[in-house]
C-alpha cells in the first residue's frame, strides 16, 4: 500500500514552518495516542503514521531530502546509506513533544534551572488625617517581615557546611513524572524546592535563609492622597529565599473622617449654618478653608440648601496638580429656646407676611400644587 504524503498526514502546507509542523503533530498525537484509544487498531496505525511523518518533516535534513526525492529518499539504499534506510525509524520522541507542552503549563521543562524565588510582597494599612492627606506628611511605621538571616547571609547553611546540588531534582527544585501522555510536576520531596542539599543547616534560621524580624521605616506620603491610594516601597517586603531579591511593601492609605469637611475627589464639601435674619437680609460669614478662614457674602433672600462654590479652595491632585473647589451648603437655622418677647416679635412678623405670595414664593407654589392635585383626584 502506497504511503500517504507526509504533509497530507499532518495536514499542513508544504511551505509550513517548523512551529506549524510541531503544532499539527501535537494536536494529532493527542487525539490518536493509544492511551486514549485502547483497542482501536485504526487509531494506532494512524498514530504510527503521524509519528513517521513528524520524524521526517521535523528534521530539516530529512525534510529537505523528502521534498526532493519523496518517499524514495528513505527506501532501501536511500537517505542515510545503503541498506540502512534512514538509520532505522524509531518514531518521534513522544515524551519530548508533550514534555514541551506540559512544561509550558506547569512551568517546567527538561534541563531547566531552579527559579529564583523573589520574596513576598507585604501590605501595611495606615490611617492619616484629612489635613495630612492634603498637605502631605511623613510617618514612621513598624512592620513584621522575613529578613535575610545575618548568621548565614541567606544561604541557609553553616559556614563550614557543604552545599551540594540535590540528587533527586538535580537542582531544579521540582520533579516531573510522566504516565502515558500525562505529565505532572511537583515540589521535590528531598530538598523541598530549594534545589540544594545542605550538610549542616544554619542554627539560627534552620536552613530557611530567612528569619522573622521587625523593621522600622519612614514613609513619605505625598500631598493630595486619598483613601485607597497605595504607595510602593520597592525592596521593603519579605526577603527572598536563599539570597533572592526581596519583595515590595505596599502602604495603603486610609483618610479619617473629618468633623467639618467631606471629600469627593479633589472637591471639599461643608455645611454652613446661617441665621434666619441673615438668610432674609443677607450679610457676610466666616467660612473655614484649608488655608484658614475666608469671608463669604451671603445674598439676601438665601434659601436653605443653596450651594456656594469657592473655586480653587479644594485639594490639589498629586497627579496633574489640578485643584478642586470648596462647596458650601447653606443651612438656615431655626431659632430655638425663644423667650416670650422674641416669640411675640416673630408672631408680628408672621402676621405682616400673611396673604403676601411675593414673600413666600415657594410656599405659595407648593400650596397651589397641592390644591390642583386634590382637585384632579376628585374628578
Amino acid at each position: 500500500m502506497a504511503k500517504r504524503d507526509y504533509y497530507e498526514v499532518l495536514g499542513v502546507e508544504r511551505g509550513a514552518d517548523e512551529k506549524a509542523i510541531k503544532k499539527a503533530y501535537k494536536r494529532l498525537a493527542m487525539k490518536l495516542h493509544p492511551d486514549r484509544n485502547q483497542g482501536d487498531k485504526d487509531a494506532a496505525e494512524k498514530f504510527k503514521e503521524v509519528q513517521e511523518a513528524y520524524e521526517i518533516l521535523g528534521d530539516q535534513e530529512k525534510r529537505a531530502a523528502y521534498d526532493q526525492y519523496g518517499h524514495q529518499a528513505f527506501e532501501q539504499g536511500g537517505f542515510g546509506g545503503a541498506g540502512g534506510g534512514f538509520g532505522g525509524f524509531s518514531g518521534a520522541d513522544f515524551s519530548d513533544i508533550f514534555g514541551d507542552m506540559f512544561g509550558d503549563i506547569f512551568g517546567g521543562g527538561r534541563g531547566r534551572q531552579q527559579r529564583v524565588v523573589r520574596g513576598e510582597d507585604l501590605r501595611y494599612d495606615i490611617e492619616i488625617s484629612l489635613e495630612e492627606a492634603v498637605k502631605g506628611t511623613k510617618k514612621d511605621i513598624r512592620i513584621n517581615t522575613l529578613a535575610e538571616c545575618d548568621h548565614c547571609h541567606g544561604t541557609g547553611a553553616e559556614k563550614d557546611s557543604k552545599v551540594e546540588t540535590c540528587p533527586t531534582c538535580h537542582g531544579a527544585g521540582r520533579v516531573r513524572r510522566q504516565q502515558g501522555f500525562f505529565v505532572t510536576e511537583q515540589v521535590c520531596p528531598t530538598c523541598h524546592g530549594t534545589g540544594k542539599k545542605i550538610e549542616k543547616p544554619c542554627k539560627k534560621c534552620h536552613g530557611e535563609g530567612r528569619v522573622q524580624k521587625q523593621k522600622n521605616l519612614s514613609v513619605n506620603i505625598p500631598a493630595g492622597v486619598d483613601t485607597g491610594n497605595q504607595l510602593r516601597l520597592a525592596g521593603e517586603g519579605a526577603a527572598g529565599e536563599f539570597g533572592a531579591p526581596a519583595g515590595d511593601l505596599y502602604v495603603v492609605i486610609h483618610v479619617k473622617p473629618h468633623h467639618i469637611f467631606e471629600r469627593d475627589g479633589n472637591n471639599l464639601y461643608c455645611e454652613v449654618p446661617i441665621s434666619f435674619t441673615m438668610a432674609a437680609l443677607g450679610g457676610e460669614i466666616d467660612v473655614p478653608t484649608l488655608d484658614g478662614r475666608l469671608k463669604v457674602k451671603i445674598p439676601a433672600e438665601t434659601q436653605t440648601g443653596k450651594l456656594l462654590r469657592l473655586r480653587g479652595k479644594g485639594i490639589a491632585s498629586p497627579r496633574n496638580g489640578y485643584t478642586g473647589d470648596l462647596i458650601c451648603k447653606v443651612i438656615v437655622e431655626t431659632p430655638v429656646k425663644l423667650n416670650e418677647e422674641q416669640k411675640e416679635l416673630l408672631r408680628k412678623l408672621e402676621a405682616s407676611l400673611e396673604g403676601g405670595k411675593k414673600h413666600r414664593p415657594k410656599s405659595s407654589s407648593f400650596l397651589d400644587g397641592v390644591k390642583k392635585f386634590f382637585d384632579n383626584l376628585g374628578k
